[in-house]
């Protein structure tokens, strides 16, 4: 479950990632707090979140073919301090007593803006400092560490809100990235699988669009990431407003939300850890039961319902995300994997832009059930969609029997060969 690290570059990378990424869900949850404390609305929520994920949508695919181009170190270094400016502007502005919303909106796009170059540099250099045979054991293990920051960065963000307010939280955030560059700083490049970086020409974004349409197991699961980043991750709309305007809980409830949906998401990353392979059935299955756990947890009619729903809910949305995430990577040429890449954060995280503020208006208007039943509905739809796509690209067709009295979904070939029959 552990193994990659023993690579001591991996291990720097992943102890400098646990206290940024903790920093990081401290500032999501503050942020989304104190714009929804300045506005009451959940479509201003929503526009935050889009805001922070419009960049990736404009400019994800360029970014890609920037990275395949960059040394992948030298750019992280940037995009980290960037992203750590922005966390102590953010503060200053908070606890000087004059943040006003669209000071928040801006400080969310400059953070969008870095990531454009940061997601795709980041999911790159995982191969160089693992190496193939390491790379769906480290994969697995970064979102381990990403939800491992949910479980405490939500709890201390709801303790920072209510006992000292949400400045504290950003400044926390902004310091938090000081790790991730000491740790790249401290990496021995010698021990690095270095992939050249790709000389710059023409055509180079064209190129990887064509390299991933040519190719059904790469194009189909970043097309159903696509739907469920759109439709089924708006969390912060969600969250936010049935803390708020459900359960009527306040900032405790939102944070409680988060960390058992963390809980899960890292048993998710966990489980993923331990599998040697990676198949595209367990892809469809886990966005199917996302989706039908968002319906059934719409209309939850307690808090505590809906609270315990957020751990196989996050079990799931994360089994989606790492075997997407994997099988993309391992079915990708190191040549092409930073444009390949960004194309799949841009349709996973860019999509948000186009799904966050429709969510926030169905929200809004019809309430926080009808918006969440949607987003669950539309990426378990999707999941079955891709899955026929998929099925038939790989000539399969699924059939339901039973094996120790439990029902089982096998997928057998569409077309049984004939027996042949020769006169005698």
């Amino acid at each position: 479950m552990f193994s990659s690290l023993r690579v001591r570059n991996y291990r720097l990378f992943f102890l400098g990632q646990v206290v940024s990424n903790t920093g990081t869900w401290m500032q999501r949850i503050a942020q989304d707090w104190l714009v929804l404390s300045l506005t009451g609305s959940s479509t201003a929520v929503g526009v935050t979140t889009a805001l922070q994920f419009l960049p990736m949508l404009l400019f994800g695919l360029y970014g890609g073919v920037l990275v395949d181009r960059l040394p992948k170190r030298p750019t992280l270094l940037v995009t980290q301090s960037a992203m750590g400016a922005t966390g102590l502007a953010l503060a200053f502005l908070t606890l000087s007593g004059h943040v006003q919303v669209w000071h928040v909106y801006l400080a969310a796009f400059a953070v969008g803006l870095a990531t454009v170059l940061d997601n795709p540099a980041r999911q790159s250099f995982v191969s160089e400092m693992v190496g193939p045979g390491q790379l769906q054991n480290a994969v697995s293990l970064n979102s381990a560490n990403f939800q491992s920051a949910r479980l405490v960065g939500p709890a201390v963000a709801g303790v920072l809100i209510t006992g000292v307010g949400t400045g504290w939280a950003f400044l926390l955030n902004g310091l938090s990235f000081i790790a991730p560059i000491a740790g790249l700083m401290l990496m021995r490049a010698r021990e690095l699988h270095v992939v050249e970086p790709t000389p710059r020409g023409r055509g180079q974004l064209r190129e990887g669009l064509r390299y991933v349409a040519r190719r059904p197991e790469l194009i189909w699961p970043i097309v159903l990431v696509g739907f469920i980043g759109t439709f089924g991750f708006n969390f912060p709309v969600w969250l936010s407003a049935y803390a708020d305007h459900v359960f009527h809980a306040g900032a405790g409830a939102y944070s409680l939300f988060n960390t058992l949906m963390a809980l899960g998401s890292l048993a998710g990353a966990l489980l993923a850890a331990r599998r040697g392979t990676t198949r595209l059935r367990v892809l469809i299955a886990a966005a199917a039961a996302f989706g039908a756990l968002e319906i059934v947890a719409a209309v939850a009619p307690s808090l505590w319902l809906f609270s315990l729903l957020m751990v196989p809910i996050g079990i799931f949305g994360l089994t989606v995300n790492v075997t997407a995430n994997t099988a993309v990577q391992m079915g990708t040429d190191p040549a092409m994997r930073g444009r390949v890449m960004a194309l799949f954060m841009m349709v996973f995280m860019g999509g948000t832009p186009l799904g966050a503020p429709l969510v926030g208006w169905v929200t809004d208007v019809y309430g926080a059930r009808v918006g969440f039943a949607l987003g669950g509905l539309i990426s378990a739809l999707a999941a079955a969609t891709i899955g026929v796509f998929l099925a038939r690209a790989a000539g399969v067709r699924p059939t339901v029997g039973w094996h120790r009295g439990h029902p089982r979904v096998r997928f057998v070939p569409r077309e049984q060969p004939q027996p042949v029959v020769t006169a005698v």
